[in-house]
């Protein structure tokens, strides 16, 4: 079966891919680069996963799925939620996003406990111009006051998962990919598919 990941991040859909196993053959939008960006205007994941989603399958002959996914931090507002991958500015890095972010919970004097935050995803699926279904799934954890580990990829080094002393960036991927926001989206989406 093959599946259109409305993303050109590689990081996503090597999660996905292996999410779904060997029955699905997943693309990205790097392996299709005719197809024109879409703007993502929405206030909520949802929003931007189904513009996502619509807007890639008006192009794409098949079943298309998009997500849309961030970082909610509870002591600055829920912040920088549909902003996490912009956070920093429009073409920020990583690194730059979570830079700001330690900054800005440093500034807010939020510790230890009141780090509270969850990371959320919404995946829409479309077909033909139109959405099926949506799925969402959150993980709860805190930020901790600087980096640790070499993997995962966004805000991964400094989030630890509720029942966990490590972050996303140190839990082995096959581990994180049981626990995320987007596995437990995913969860939901395979019973459906």
């Amino acid at each position: 079966m093959h599946l259109l990941l409305a993303t050109h991040n590689s990081h996503k859909t090597a999660e996905i891919r292996a999410m779904l196993g060997a029955d699905w053959e997943v693309t990205d939008m790097n392996a299709h680069p005719a197809f024109p960006p879409t703007e993502e205007t929405g206030t909520t994941f949802e929003a931007n996963a189904t513009l996502k989603a619509v807007a890639a399958s008006r192009e794409f002959g098949g079943l298309v799925l998009a997500d849309d996914s961030g970082l909610e931090v509870d002591a600055l507002g829920g912040a920088p939620g549909v902003r996490s991958a912009r956070y920093a500015g429009e073409h920020a890095t990583d690194a730059e996003n979570r830079a700001l972010l330690l900054e800005n919970l440093s500034t807010a004097g939020a510790r230890g406990k009141q780090r509270t935050a969850r990371f959320r995803c919404v995946l829409a699926f479309a077909r033909d111009g139109s959405v099926e279904r949506t799925f969402e799934g959150a993980v709860e954890g805190t930020m901790i006051n600087a980096e640790r580990g070499e993997g995962g990829f966004g805000y991964d080094s400094l989030f630890v998962p509720e029942g966990h002393c490590e972050t996303f960036a140190q839990l082995p991927a096959a581990a994180k990919n049981t626990l995320s926001h987007r596995a437990r989206a995913m969860s939901a989406a395979l019973a459906w598919l």
